[in-house]
């Protein structure tokens, strides 16, 4: 059974969630929360798989919450769930911590699915989400500028054929985090897995930062 933390501050979504998720059988919610605070409380407390986590909230916002839970070292792995998929939000997201970035107008098997892809290692993204991380860029520049320093390092080390475990730690990260950071480096490449990025980086010849 996965076990799924739901955090939005309107009850009535919370109430859908809660519904839809444990429709499935194979999920179970564990807790509701209305803010940020309680959010990361509860995570504590509860230990779930998974956190659908609201970015927009009164009192502390989805992406503070997500930082403090993963800075806990708590192993869940939280997918966010808002109605906006702009860019910033979206890189903002994923640098807090979040594996997955999900809107609310998501089909409801799509949101029961990317539950499991995230209990399951996985990070589902929304297509308008993963859209947003290669969003419109200058033609002069090439796929790499749009990376960032850390990105790169994985994206080298993944080239050198290291696992996520490895790469995670070399780095002194987490393993979701690599995750993460491969599903950007993927979108902004235009390469869809691990061999064509590591193709990607031998005929372009990016060395890896020092």
């Amino acid at each position: 059974m996965i076990r799924v933390l739901i955090v939005d501050d309107h009850k009535m979504v919370q109430a859908g969630l809660q519904m839809l998720l444990e429709g499935a059988g194979d999920l179970a919610v564990v807790g509701t929360a209305g803010g940020g605070a309680a959010a990361v409380e509860l995570a504590g407390d509860l230990r779930p798989d998974v956190i659908l986590m609201d970015l927009s909230m009164p009192d502390v916002d989805g992406i503070q919450a997500t930082k403090a839970i993963a800075a806990s070292g708590i192993d869940t792995r939280v997918v966010a769930l808002t109605s906006f998929a702009e860019r910033d939000r979206v890189l903002a997201a994923v640098d807090a911590g979040a594996v997955g970035f999900l809107l609310k107008d998501s089909e409801p098997d799509d949101v029961i699915a990317a539950v499991r892809a995230a209990a399951n290692g996985e990070s589902p993204f929304h297509p308008r989400a993963a859209s947003a991380l290669v969003s419109v860029r200058q033609v002069s520049e090439t796929p790499v500028a749009k990376l960032t320093a850390r990105e790169r390092e994985v994206l080298s080390l993944v080239a050198e054929g290291l696992a996520n475990k490895q790469i995670a730690r070399r780095l002194g990260i987490k393993e979701r985090t690599v995750k993460a950071h491969l599903t950007r480096v993927f979108a902004q490449l235009g390469v869809g897995d691990r061999l064509q990025a590591a193709l990607w980086v031998e005929r372009h010849g990016l060395a890896r930062s020092s």
